[in-house]
């Protein structure tokens, strides 16, 4: 069979309205994803809900809630072939109330479009937006200046929000000259998949062609073989099959490996017997591949999901506490010591509480604001002393970022998100 081309992951990122669905929407149907049947199906249903010209949105918008209040909520995945990758797009809600799921969105990204609108410019959240995609590592972004159609194609609008895209661009530390500029039309259609007439003075890529402008993802194969268990199954013939995302390393058929933090939390060891991937058997998985694996000496209660399958010899650290640095995004009140939200840590959902507020950070520049605040609120960036209310597996920025990274949820809502700096592993 023919080898796969290499997955690359990119996120669509903008103010509400901007026109991130529909930019997505015109690319699957430009490259053959969508047909034109199913096009014309979305194309009459958003003439019944009064919304002329959503039919591209709709294409990723699939709730039903999002079609009749024409906002992204949730995230959407689709599929695109390009000459270089196989490419999965991940569209992220703008609104703020949403922000939460642009956090997971851009965490599983390589690479990310911010989208602007021409007509309106630079928006209250285009720098939160910068800000998130900094804080979840990801390095590549390019600016679509989309609607350019509603300024007539001018260039000289296209210039002023190029401008003022660069200074907020200058704030978060990206370079803008390193950073490609597209003007475009999602509803239209110009330079989306095809190159268009409408703007001759535009020399740049389409969105398209950008795709394959990005540089390769780094498959992070240097680092310890992680993979946390997204589900178990019990399948006839071969027995416990987990699941779940080779997140760093490399996987090899016959390798001794260690379950943590299993029930115990002490971990389970066990021989690598069988790895397999689309239905076929491999010796051996990368970093971003997703795999079922069936472990001599593991059965079915002595695994689940959060979970981490790991290299024998260079186990993940089971914590007593951390220090992690969070930026609180989205809490009803304010955040106080003695607070036990639930972590969401790779696949693991773990109670922790923050025993101490050590300090209150500059997010910009990391320097102290102010030593053991009393509380935090929506906005404010802290260092916190935190303890697992179970067993947890998890490892520092510095030694493995993929697993260092983490959401704060309560009651349905993402109140912080944060990275883990210092651990102090369980006796």
């Amino acid at each position: 069979m023919a080898k796969e081309k290499p997955n690359m992951n990119i996120v669509f990122v903008g103010h509400v309205d901007a026109g991130k669905s529909t930019i997505v929407g015109q690319l699957m149907f430009q490259t053959g994803a969508v047909s034109s049947q199913e096009m014309e199906k979305l194309k009459a249903e958003a003439q019944k809900h009064g919304k002329v010209g959503f039919e591209f949105a709709y294409v990723m918008d699939s709730i039903k809630e999002e079609r009749e209040r024409g906002v992204t909520i949730d995230l959407s995945y689709k599929k695109i072939m390009t000459q270089k990758f196989q490419i999965t797009i991940i569209d992220a809600p703008g609104h703020r109330d949403f922000v939460k799921n642009m956090i997971t969105g851009a965490s599983q990204a390589d690479a990310a479009f911010l989208v602007i609108s021409a007509p309106a410019g630079v928006e209250p959240q285009t720098i939160e937006h910068l800000w998130l995609l900094r804080t979840a590592g990801v390095k590549n972004i390019s600016v679509a200046i989309n609607k350019m159609d509603a300024v007539g194609f001018g260039e000289d609008k296209f210039k002023k929000v190029k401008d003022d895209v660069s200074k907020l661009l200058q704030q978060v530390g990206i370079s803008p000259d390193k950073t490609p500029f597209i003007a475009c039309s999602g509803l239209k259609g110009d330079n989306i998949a095809k190159k268009s007439e409408n703007l001759p003075w535009y020399k740049g890529p389409t969105i398209l062609e950008q795709f394959d402008l990005f540089p390769d993802p780094e498959l992070p194969t240097n680092l310890p073989m992680r993979m946390p268990v997204q589900d178990v199954y019990e399948i006839t013939g071969i027995g416990t099959v987990p699941v779940g995302k080779v997140i760093s390393g490399v996987m090899k058929k016959g390798s001794k490996v260690l379950v943590l933090p299993g029930r115990t939390g002490k971990g389970i060891e066990g021989e690598l017997r069988t790895i397999e991937m689309h239905h076929e058997q491999m010796d051996e998985a990368l970093a971003g591949d997703n795999v079922g694996i069936n472990i001599r000496g593991v059965g079915k209660k002595d695994i689940a999901r959060g979970d981490v399958v790991c290299d024998a010899g260079k186990p993940v650290p089971v914590v007593e506490e951390f220090i992690a640095t969070i930026t609180v995004i989205n809490h009803p009140t304010v955040l106080a010591k003695g607070y036990t939200p639930v972590f969401h840590i790779h696949t693991a959902q773990v109670p922790c509480q923050i025993t101490e507020l050590i300090a209150q950070i500059d997010p910009r520049t990391g320097a102290t604001i102010k030593e053991h605040p009393d509380f935090l609120k929506n906005g404010d960036a802290a260092k916190v002393r935190i303890q697992p209310r179970g067993n947890l597996a998890l490892e520092t920025q510095k030694d493995n970022p993929y697993m260092s990274r983490f959401s704060i949820r309560d009651a349905g809502q993402t109140v912080a998100a944060g990275i883990c700096n210092e651990i102090v592993k369980k006796k």
